[in-house]
């Protein structure tokens, strides 16, 4: 048997610690396609307090220091890198060095270990110094768009940068039909470009007594239970969902709303429900760790993602691989998921009272909220678990390497194998 084919991941955003909720699903993918017989590093930016180089979860990953003292490294991770420079404009006088690090990091790695294939996340500036990276070393280059870097970073000069770094790739993928037209909108037709959704765990365990624990925590008298998992900011549209459980609030009085997630507004939404008399019927639960998320959603009657825009939404199929009704928004790559009366209820954006009128429909109907559960349940196990989404990896990378004369080696044997 052949050795694997080497794949190098580079991206901005990768779990720090056991428990960190920060793109978990890079992990995931990267360890999911070990499993499908690729061997995958990662490099991704150092943060204070953590090691240089270490196996995370069956991975290596190595970290670049683009600052010193450590303590100022500051431009990744607390939310991902373009909250963190709206948060503090401070930080793009960091971005040099920055980029100038993981562009060092990526190109000593490229050169001296010799990777088969090089997988961008991000198109900047992930996917401009893989480009860069790329023409120095020769590897193939795959860039994946998550979405954020497609829709923000509009300026005229950026737009030139995403143009030259996706045409520049031998292969584009996309997360979302909303992703696909930005990009085409931004470089044109490419020579390659498939739409890949990130994948969820549709196997995440629940526990039943933590599920109980929870419905008996937050629901009030046998009431209807919502939830909402997610960053706690205007953008997430928790100030609309809020607005829409007060317009609820006589026709039914025991419903409960828990927000699960932080965010820098959470004490103004706190204040608002407070003002609009929903104070004691929502609960902000804060952050939870990503093990007990699908705890919560399978607690909750309904999950509400009243979102002003998502590329794709992960969240939206972790709630409906939990068995739990959806009510979303008719934004972005939601419609891919969510689709109206089909797997879900969808909503305009910035609608309080499409959220009220669509969680009364839930509840005076409670086969017809059973039976979109069903239904989304089964989509989300046939197009958006974890495996179908590194099966898609799997074969686009095959097909890189095989348009440049490589062989991924070790990979028949284990392309029908699931994750252990």
């Amino acid at each position: 048997m052949g050795k694997a084919a080497r794949v190098l991941m580079l991206t901005s955003s990768f779990p720090r610690w056991q428990g960190d909720a920060t793109a978990p699903f890079i992990l995931n993918l990267a360890q999911d396609l070990q499993a499908l017989g690729w061997q995958v590093d990662v490099v991704a930016p150092h943060a204070p307090g953590l090691a240089i180089r270490e196996n995370y979860g069956g991975v290596e990953v190595e970290r670049f220091r683009y600052l010193w003292p450590e303590r100022l490294q500051t431009v990744c991770y607390g939310g991902g890198a373009l909250i963190e420079l709206r948060r503090h404009p401070a930080n793009l006088l960091k971005l040099p060095a920055f980029v100038a690090s993981e562009w060092a990091a990526l190109t000593w790695r490229l050169l001296r270990r010799r990777y088969d294939l090089l997988h961008s996340h991000w198109i900047l500036p992930q996917g401009l110094v893989g480009a860069a990276a790329s023409a120095v070393s020769g590897t193939p280059h795959v860039v994946t768009v998550h979405g954020s870097d497609v829709f923000a970073l509009q300026g005229g000069l950026l737009r030139r940068l995403k143009c030259f770094a996706l045409r520049g790739a031998n292969a584009v993928t996309v997360n979302s039909s909303a992703t696909d037209e930005e990009v085409r909108a931004i470089a044109g037709d490419l020579p390659v470009m498939r739409r890949i959704p990130m994948g969820i765990d549709t196997e995440a365990p629940t526990r039943p007594d933590a599920v109980s624990e929870i419905r008996q925590r937050y629901r009030r008298r046998q009431g209807p239970f919502l939830i909402f998992v997610g960053r706690v900011v205007r953008e997430k549209g928790v100030g609309d969902l809020i607005r829409g459980i007060a317009l609820l609030r006589d026709r039914a009085p025991n419903l409960t709303l828990a927000i699960v997630g932080t965010g820098p507004e959470q004490q103004d939404f706190e204040r608002e429900a407070e003002r609009l008399g929903v104070g004691d019927r929502v609960f902000f639960v804060g952050a939870v760790p990503p093990d007990q998320v699908a705890n919560f959603m399978a607690a909750a009657d309904m999950f509400v993602g009243p979102s002003h825009f998502e590329a794709q939404g992960l969240v939206f199929a972790e709630a409906m691989s939990a068995g739990t009704p959806v009510i979303a928004t008719r934004v972005g790559g939601v419609v891919d998921t969510v689709r109206d009366c089909e797997t879900g209820i969808t909503v305009r954006p910035r609608a309080p009272d499409e959220i009220a009128e669509a969680v009364s429909r839930l509840l005076d109907d409670p086969a017809m909220a059973q039976t979109l559960a069903r239904t989304a349940r089964t989509f989300v196990e046939q197009k958006l678990d974890r495996t179908v989404s590194a099966r898609g990896f799997s074969e686009l990378f095959q097909s890189v390497l095989n348009a440049r004369g490589m062989q991924a080696s070790g990979l028949n044997r284990s392309l029908n194998r699931r994750r252990p």
